[in-house]
């Protein structure tokens, strides 16, 4: 089974023990937290596919923090031709290293959707009839 979630302001297809590094996250290492935002869920022979508006319903992935580290460093270096100008900067993104634990999808209740469709629409007798608008209160001229 994979999901497609949505996390740290970006989609990741995940599978159950796959390790994922993302944007950082205020976590300790060997905290396990939950993915709550999952966009579509799948079996891998495609048998079974559930996409969701935006969310699938009752759908999560339980995730454990491995570590928290730097990726390598990039350099950037700005310069202005005949100014002697020039400068050099180097950057290292911070970021969690994840490990996928399981991927569930809680299917609601059959009661609770018994309940939902117990609920009768209204009828148009019981419909309310629009509400007239109030009176302008700008005054109205006279036919001279």
């Amino acid at each position: 089974m994979f999901a497609v979630v949505y996390f740290g302001g970006k989609q990741y297809k995940l599978r159950e023990k796959d390790e994922l590094d993302v944007e950082k996250l205020d976590l300790e290492p060997g905290k396990n937290f939950k993915i709550e935002d999952v966009l579509l869920m799948a079996e891998e022979d495609g048998s079974e596919v559930k996409i969701g508006m935006p969310f699938v319903s009752g759908a999560h992935v339980e995730c454990q923090i491995m570590e928290q580290g730097l990726g390598e460093k990039i350099r950037v270096f700005k310069f202005k031709a005949k100014k002697r100008y020039h400068r050099t900067q180097g950057h290292r993104q911070a970021f969690t290293t994840i490990k996928v634990l399981k991927i569930s999808a809680v299917e609601k209740k059959a009661s609770a959707a018994k309940e939902e469709k117990m609920e009768a629409p209204e009828t148009t007798a019981e419909k309310k009839a629009p509400a007239k608008k109030p009176a302008s209160k700008k005054t109205a001229k006279k036919d001279e």
